[in-house]
């Protein structure tokens, strides 16, 4: 059985996908799911491990694995990995979760935020700037097509922008 009410983050790497999730979580009272936790659980490995041993393709296929079995699952708040967007089998899985919110966040909060985080494996180059710019490119058109809403996050507070998913939530799924 299919429970379609789930609360869906997407967004670039350090967009606050898992500090607004937590905070809407409470708000609700639903648990909190992150899908990068739970492949992280799931595989006995760090994200960086499993990038080394399987490669992105490998990884990707474990996202898709997690978005499955959340959709049988009672509802929750969902932050999901920044780059769950590049695989097209990810697109109605995600919608079929429920209302997927987009926090859109500049490349410079974005760099702030992740450019001493070296638990990120696509940013293990040369220029993690220019990197990040790269990715931004390819990924924005991908972020609005699969979101219900963006939520431009620059200049707001966590607790600002969890209310503002909070609300919209609710009026998405039409209740008082």
């Amino acid at each position: 059985m299919t429970h379609p009410h789930h609360i869906v983050l997407i967004g670039f790497m350090g967009s606050g996908k898992t500090t607004v999730g937590h905070l809407v979580a409470e708000k609700l009272d639903w648990p909190f799911v992150d899908t990068d936790s739970q492949i992280v659980d799931e595989a006995g490995l760090s994200i960086p491990d499993i990038f080394a041993a399987e490669g992105e393709s490998g990884f990707r296929d474990r996202e898709t694995a997690v978005l499955t079995k959340l959709t049988t699952e009672p509802p929750s708040v969902i932050s999901t990995g920044g780059g769950i967007v590049t695989q097209p089998r990810n697109a109605p899985l995600l919608k079929s979760l429920g209302f997927v919110v987009w926090l859109s966040a500049t490349e410079a909060d974005i760099f702030s935020r992740v450019s001493r985080n070296r638990n990120r494996p696509l940013l293990l180059t040369p220029d993690p700037r220019q990197t990040i710019h790269h990715l931004l490119e390819q990924r924005r058109t991908l972020y609005a097509a699969f979101a219900h809403l963006t939520i431009e996050t620059h200049g707001l507070e966590p607790e600002e922008i969890a209310y503002g998913v909070c609300e919209s939530a609710r009026h998405y799924y039409g209740a008082p």
